[in-house]
C-alpha cells in the first residue's frame, strides 16, 4: 500500500470514529435537550410547540407535591451520598490494606453484592426485614429513614469499588514516609491519605448522590405514607400522560446535577494541578 493511500485509511478510520464518537453522545443527549426545550412550551400539548413561556416553572413553584418530593429526594441524595462515601472508605481501606483477615472473602461478597443483585430483589428483602421490624419494635417507621437505608445499601458498593481503585493506585511510600517523621497512624490517615484520595472521594460521592436522586425501584419498596420521592411522583404522573410542569422539574433536576458534576471536575483538576506543582517542587529541591 502506497503512504498516501495509508494517510487516507488513516483519515477515514479518524473521521469514522469520531462520526460514531458524535452520533452516541447525540443519541444520549438529544432526549434530555428535547426535554429542556419543551419546559419552555407554553402550550400543555407534548408534541404542539406553542411559543416560549415559563408558565410551567410558575405552575411547578406552586405544585406543593412536586416541591415537597423534590426536596426529600435532594435530602436523601445528599444523605446517601455523605454516608456512602464515609462507609465506603472503611470498606475500600479495610479490602486494600488488610489482605487476609477471617472472613475477607464474605465480606467482600457482602459489599459487592449490590452491584450485580436486581434492585426489586434488593427492595423486597429489605422491605420484609423492616415489616418484621416495626411488628416486633415498632420501629422504624416507612419515610425518610427507610428509604435512606435502601440507597445506602447500594450506594456503599458503588463508593467501595471507587475508592478501592484509587487506594490501590496510591503510593505507600509517602504514607511510609510520614510515619518514619513521627506521624502517628491516626495523623497519617487523615494528613496524607485522605488528601491523596480525595478526588475519589468527589467522585463517589456525585455518583452516589445522582444514583439516589434518581432512584424508583428501591424508594418505591421503601416509601411510606407521606414520604414520596420526585422519581415516584413522576413515574405515577407519567402513567396517566406527561404533563409540562414534570419537564420543568426534570430540567431543574438536569441543573443541579450538571452544576454539582461541573463543581466536582474542577474540584478534580484543582487537585490534580496542586498536586502535580508540589510534585515537581519536591522534585526540584
Amino acid at each position: 500500500m502506497s503512504l498516501g493511500r495509508f494517510l487516507h485509511a488513516m483519515g477515514f478510520n479518524r473521521l469514522f470514529g469520531r462520526g460514531w464518537l458524535v452520533a452516541g453522545f447525540v443519541f444520549l443527549y438529544m432526549p434530555m435537550a428535547a426535554l429542556i426545550v419543551y419546559s419552555f412550551n407554553q402550550s400543555p400539548l407534548q408534541a404542539v410547540w406553542g411559543g416560549t413561556s415559563l408558565r410551567w416553572y410558575r405552575d411547578l413553584a406552586r405544585d406543593r407535591e412536586l416541591i415537597t418530593a423534590l426536596w426529600l429526594s435532594l435530602r436523601i441524595a445528599f444523605y446517601t451520598g455523605l454516608s456512602s462515601v464515609v462507609l465506603g472508605i472503611l470498606a475500600a481501606f479495610t479490602l486494600v490494606r488488610y489482605r487476609r483477615f477471617l472472613g475477607r472473602t464474605v465480606f467482600s461478597g457482602m459489599v459487592n453484592a449490590p452491584l450485580v443483585m436486581p434492585e426489586v430483589i434488593i427492595g423486597l428483602s429489605l422491605l420484609l426485614m423492616l415489616v418484621t421490624a416495626q411488628r416486633w419494635l415498632g420501629f422504624p417507621e416507612r419515610g425518610l429513614l427507610t428509604i435512606w437505608m435502601g440507597h445506602l445499601l447500594v450506594g456503599l458498593a458503588y463508593a467501595t469499588v471507587v475508592i478501592q481503585a484509587r487506594l490501590q493506585e496510591l503510593n505507600k511510600d509517602l504514607e511510609e514516609a510520614a510515619t518514619i517523621l513521627g506521624a502517628r497512624p491516626i495523623q497519617v490517615f487523615f494528613l496524607v491519605t485522605l488528601p491523596l484520595i480525595f478526588n475519589s472521594l468527589v467522585s463517589a460521592f456525585l455518583l452516589t448522590f445522582t444514583l439516589s436522586l434518581d432512584d424508583v425501584v428501591l424508594s418505591a419498596f421503601l416509601s411510606g405514607p407521606g414520604a414520596t420521592t420526585l422519581p415516584l411522583v413522576i413515574f405515577s404522573r407519567a402513567r396517566l400522560g406527561m404533563r409540562p410542569d414534570i419537564n420543568a422539574a426534570a430540567t431543574l433536576i438536569i441543573g443541579v446535577v450538571s452544576a454539582g458534576v461541573v463543581a466536582g471536575s474542577l474540584i478534580i483538576a484543582r487537585n490534580e494541578r496542586l498536586r502535580a506543582a508540589e510534585i515537581a517542587a519536591a522534585q526540584r529541591a
